[in-house]
């Protein structure tokens, strides 16, 4: 099948599947069959994809041109072709886990539930084929807007307050100082958009240093999926949603097509020269570091399980945007690999916060002691995915560090591995007391909190868990073809070593 059609497969099969969810509502069974094969055929295409990407060339597709310079156009390179299957291939997992969340937490509104998140994908299958920053920007804006009714989902006080507070802070970010960032760059450029390899910018005599400065800037709070201090706290708002949609946000779609986004602008836009030359990145990979850090110690203060995954999220996406601003080929691949693992290891702490939610109604930590003796393989999976973010080998987290640390010490940001060793500890502190304490007898009474549910979590929210927990796994011991298969965009000839060419331990 020609690369061509395959991306138009790509942005079509999950409006099918929306359309599909939408006929079959009335019917749960039909609904959520058409959910799973829309998945599975997307993931399939994904796959199909990324297999035409060779070296830093892949499949392209130009759909129009809206305005003059500003043109529906798609190519998949190795950047785009991960973000693509790390959110097709959730989404297959993430289902099957709704299936068993919703049906089980007795949730309304369902079939708009599949439906949004069927629209989300797309958003993300739409960003992660993006030839240019004006295709980008459009469906940045269809995920941000599809995923609204998704997280006021259950349409009580907190939930539309917390919907309000997430379209206010990513559509200002993204309108106010995104799209100005779009536009000077169109104006540079000479009315060009696409993202170009080693930097559209690059080796432009109007890309002064003030003049780049500005526009990282622009670019780096303007995108406000990747979280950075000040403009996070729409993530931990966005908390009151059900939590198979936390794992939509953390994992498999929002923060992610933005941590992208800042690797594709870092990459593409500025290229590696001219961003190791923009004074101001010394100034966002600050702010990256003080979100990392800021934000991990608010995670220990928060008792409700789902707040400190929240705060860890917002301290975890900031290592991609760090990995940018290091401006070399170890940086750039740590932030990259940061998407896959952060990926795998969220998404299993997200799942099981819901199989112990679905289970007992309890959401606070204080509340979880001794519930580990009755729902093992929830709290075994939950103790893998925090190994996995906290970087404990064999994990995927591991890698990321490894990188990063090798970026820094590149670099001479000699303030940065303090900082990841700092985060690491954090880590520690805020995520392995969790499945330790619920290890522990209960206090006062011979049994832990009672199940609401006969027969405790559902199935499905058990297995999903655990399958992402096993993919932590798995990826420690992919990237060596990973990172090979990703070098081609990200580090050059002179910085490709033996850490991108084998996958033994770092």
């Amino acid at each position: 099948m020609s690369g061509e059609t395959l991306i138009l497969l790509a942005l079509v099969i999950p409006l099918l599947t929306a359309a599909g969810i939408f006929i079959a509502g009335r019917f749960p069974n039909v609904r959520e069959a058409v959910t799973i094969a829309g998945a599975v055929a997307l993931f399939a295409t994904a796959i199909a994809l990324a297999g035409q990407v060779s070296g830093n060339e892949g499949p392209a597709y130009r759909l129009g041109e809206a305005l003059p310079g500003l043109s529906f156009a798609f190519r998949l390179e190795p950047l785009g072709a991960l973000f693509a299957l790390v959110a097709s291939g959730l989404w297959i997992v993430n289902s099957f886990y709704s299936i068993g969340y919703m049906r089980g937490n007795r949730e309304r509104n369902q079939t708009r539930f599949y439906i949004c998140f069927a629209i989300a994908l797309f958003g993300a299958m739409g960003i992660a084929m993006s030839a240019n920053l004006f295709t980008l920007f459009v469906f940045y804006e269809v995920l941000t807007l599809s995923t609204y009714p998704l997280v006021a989902h259950k349409e009580d006080a907190s939930a539309l307050r917390g919907g309000r507070i997430y379209l206010m802070v990513l559509l200002g970010t993204s309108i106010g100082l995104l799209l100005p960032a779009i536009a000077w760059t169109f104006v540079l450029a000479g009315g060009n958009l696409d993202f170009v390899p080693g930097g559209l910018l690059a080796g432009n005599p109007d890309v002064t240093p003030l003049v780049s400065s500005l526009l990282l800037i622009l670019f780096a709070f303007g995108i406000g999926k990747a979280a950075l201090m000040p403009f996070h706290f729409w993530l931990p708002n966005a908390m009151v949603a059900p939590t198979p949609v936390s794992a939509l946000l953390h994992a498999v779609a929002v923060v992610k097509a933005g941590v992208f986004t800042v690797l594709k602008v870092g990459v593409y836009i500025f290229g590696e020269e001219l961003l190791y030359a923009t004074p101001s990145r010394d100034f966002i990979m600050a702010v990256a570091c003080f979100t990392i850090v800021v934000a991990s110690l608010i995670a220990l203060t928060k008792d409700n399980l789902k707040a400190r995954l929240a705060y860890s999220t917002v301290a975890q996406l900031s290592y991609v945007t760090l990995g940018v601003m290091l401006a070399n080929g170890a940086g750039f691949m740590g932030g990259a690999l940061q998407i896959a693992a952060h990926a795998s290891g969220k998404i299993t702490l997200f799942m099981c916060a819901g199989a112990i939610y679905v289970a007992t109604g309890v959401g606070n930590i204080s509340q979880m002691r001794g519930l580990g003796r009755r729902m093992p393989l929830v709290f075994i999976a939950f103790l893998i995915g925090a190994l996995s973010i906290v970087g404990i080998p064999p994990l995927a987290g591991d890698w990321m560090k490894f990188e990063l640390l090798q970026g820094a010490v590149g670099s001479g940001f000699s303030y940065v591995p303090y900082v990841l060793t700092a985060s690491a500890l954090l880590n520690v502190a805020y995520l392995l007391p969790i499945p330790i304490l619920a290890l522990m007898p209960p206090r006062g009474s011979p049994e832990p909190v009672a199940y609401k549910r006969p027969g405790g979590a559902p199935a499905l929210t058990v297995a999903a868990p655990v399958v992402t927990a096993i993919l932590c796994f798995a990826l420690f011991f992919f990237v060596g073809p990973l990172s090979d298969f990703l070098s081609a965009a990200l580090v050059g000839p002179s910085e490709a070593g033996p850490a991108y060419s084998s996958g033994g331990t770092p």
